[in-house]
């Protein structure tokens, strides 16, 4: 007996695309550049302060939206590419700017050659980033080689924010414009850094810890240069404890990496030894790896 057809269901077509989930990281994203611009509006406008605040916003907004895809299950290349867009506008061209229009002005070529620095030197770390991401060694996956670009953004902002605590004028523009082309250099330097993205407390320390995140909340929402200002100071204490703890890391993997290419040469010459014993009498080499 024949069993009757069953009748097809036809069902509703989709929409293709993303849903509007997926592109909340790549909002954000484009919220960090329109804030660091935002900042180059209020430099230009004699508002430095604020303009120091936009681009610590934008700095708080690159945080976020790399965790937010991560979350959200949206990472992709365009969101990458989009990232690395944003954080050369944002902490790169907005900070020179800045600069040069708070006080690098007054040295005229000078001062603009030393904002032009800043703003390639964050160009050019951000492509050497994006070139090395998957070949670096296990032990350098919890360091930058260099300053982050945001954290290099703030920094150097920080002779604005301590003019902010002494009054105008107590910083001549040439100390200025040396320490754009010092944080420069050490963006694109080789000099390790932390990387804070994969850094794991003990148990212990979480409640300790949430109130020393509680307190720079506070001191930012209060006394907000006071704060940045140790912020800053912090921030470049850890840069020779993290060159420290790199080379110790890489010493150790150096040694490791000897120890395994010696007992690999070991078991090479006893295995020319076995085969010297050929009918022909000559001693047969192996190559190693």
């Amino acid at each position: 007996m024949l069993k009757p057809k069953r009748r097809r269901t036809r069902q509703a077509p989709r929409l293709r695309g993303l849903s509007l989930t997926k592109l909340i990281p790549s909002m954000v994203t484009v919220a960090a550049t329109c804030a660091g611009l935002t900042g180059v509006r209020f430099a230009l406008e004699g508002n430095f302060e604020f303009a120091v605040g936009a681009i610590v916003l934008a700095s708080i907004l690159d945080a976020l939206d790399g965790r937010m895809a991560r979350l959200l299950n949206a990472s992709s290349e365009f969101g990458a590419q989009l990232d690395s867009l944003s954080d050369v506008v944002a902490f790169g061209v907005a900070p020179a700017l800045i600069l040069y229009f708070w006080i690098l002005t007054d040295l005229s070529g000078v001062g603009w050659a030393a904002a032009l620095i800043l703003a390639v030197s964050c160009g050019l770390r951000l492509a050497r980033f994006n070139s090395r991401i998957d070949s670096l060694p296990p032990y350098a996956y919890n360091y930058f080689q260099g300053i982050p670009a945001p954290a290099a953004a703030l920094l150097a902002l920080f002779p604005l924010v301590l003019s902010f605590l002494f009054g105008a004028g107590s910083i001549p523009a040439s100390v200025v414009a040396i320490w754009c082309v010092v944080i420069a250099i050490l963006m694109v330097s080789e000099v390790p850094t932390f990387s804070f993205k994969k850094f794991k407390l003990p148990s212990w320390s979480i409640v300790p810890f949430m109130g020393v995140v509680a307190a720079a909340i506070a001191g930012l929402a209060g006394a907000p240069w006071e704060t940045l200002s140790v912020i800053g100071v912090l921030y470049l204490i850890t840069i020779p404890i993290a060159a420290l703890r790199y080379a110790k890391l890489k010493a150790e993997a150096d040694k490791l990496r000897g120890e395994d290419d010696g007992s690999e040469d070991d078991d090479n010459s006893a295995g020319g030894d076995d085969s010297s014993d050929s009918g022909d009498g000559v001693a047969t080499l192996r190559p190693v790896g």
